[in-house]
């Protein structure tokens, strides 16, 4: 491993540098205006699979890429016009900007939704070093999954283990970068933008989301409940949904079976109250408990059901028809959010698959 310092007067030397570790499939380490991150070359797969496992733990969580402008991207990415417009809008800076891929990167750098997240850093070494490598490097944190935001170097190597710090070739130094926050990630392949990490224009807890079909409203509720990984491994959560008959509470359970890889056939328990099923993904091994409640009109019967004992690590909770019984278990946490379909009314929508879906997040 070899640790070069950035100075005012060596950037083209350590450009030089660092392009023979990438092209060698070595892994760097780099400073950018947000954290230090680190990187490999994005097509190459055996240093792809380098950096899996110096990070050690993924858990669904893609490597988006760092490249030199959005006409780069475009070789890599299929740029919608909404996309279009958050690149014009935030990059370069401190954006991560999610959109279908092409599969012209390595397998595993796009996400098993088959996206791909695009940083421009506002960061002119690492803005040079791509367009004279001319080709993406990952861009994800430096740190091993789960630890410290790294803003110095010894930030990454005080929680490194032996192993990981053998797979590390060379080191570029800035120093004490400043605290910011890490890449705000938006998705851009819904119909409107899941904002995955970070607070996108003083986002409230309430967003609103449109759907045009029942595979997009599967598509939300499965990165929904990725986003949520961590409070499902340390806690389990409950996700509460409203909406009159037909407007897709069930399709949306659904779509959290499958990004579970739940394999049985799911149908709303309306006579039997609940069904369970198990999962392995992402190492939890765990339980989607689906509850429909339209039926209970009382305390009494609601405590028959004895929901909160489901709730613990590693389990998904899903209530339908959750206002009927909100009033019975006021301090149900860890719910996570509550998700109310509507469907417009026919004369507003020329589309008989759309959905309009209020998600109200619980931040805590």
């Amino acid at each position: 491993m070899k640790t070069l310092k950035l100075t005012n007067t060596n950037h083209k030397q350590l450009i030089t540098e660092t392009c023979k570790v990438l092209e060698a499939g070595g892994l760097v380490i780099y400073p950018t205006e947000t954290v230090y991150g680190i990187g490999v070359d994005a097509t190459n797969h055996s240093a792809v699979e380098k950096l899996i496992r110096y990070k050690s733990r993924r858990e669904g969580k893609p490597l988006s890429i760092a490249v030199a402008d959005t006409s780069m991207a475009q070789k890599f990415i299929q740029l919608s016009p909404q996309a279009q417009d958050l690149h014009q809008r935030f990059l370069p800076g401190p954006y991560t900007i999610v959109s279908k891929g092409k599969q012209t990167v390595a397998p595993h750098v796009e996400s098993e939704f088959g996206t791909l997240g695009i940083r421009i850093p506002d960061y002119s070494l690492i803005l040079d070093l791509v367009k004279k490598f001319d080709k993406p490097i990952t861009a994800t944190s430096a740190n091993a999954s789960g630890k410290k935001r790294p803003y110095t170097v010894q930030d990454i190597f005080d929680r490194l283990s032996e192993k990981q710090k053998n797979l590390i070739d060379l080191v570029i130094d800035a120093g004490k970068l400043p605290p910011n926050e890490p890449s705000i990630v938006i998705d851009t392949t819904l119909t409107t933008p899941l904002t995955v990490r970070g607070n996108f224009d003083h986002q409230t807890p309430t967003q609103k989301f449109s759907t045009n079909s029942d595979l997009e409203t599967r598509d939300l509720a499965g990165k929904l409940t990725l986003k949520n990984w961590e409070k499902i491994k340390k806690t389990g959560i409950i996700i509460g949904l409203n909406g009159e008959l037909g407007t897709g509470k069930t399709v949306f359970t659904q779509g959290i079976a499958k990004f579970l890889q739940i394999t049985e056939p799911l149908s709303s328990p309306t006579y039997t109250y609940m069904n369970q099923y198990d999962f392995n993904r992402h190492n939890v091994t765990g339980t989607l408990n689906h509850l429909d409640v339209w039926k209970i009109d009382s305390k009494e019967s609601f405590d028959l059901l004895e929901i909160p004992q489901l709730i613990k690590p590693g389990t998904i909770t899903v209530i339908e028809w959750w206002q009927q019984i909100a009033g019975y278990w006021p301090n149900a946490l860890p719910i996570t959010f509550q998700a109310t379909l509507t469907e417009p009314n026919i004369s507003s929508s020329s589309n008989p698959n759309h959905r309009e879906i209020t998600i109200f997040e619980n931040e805590n």
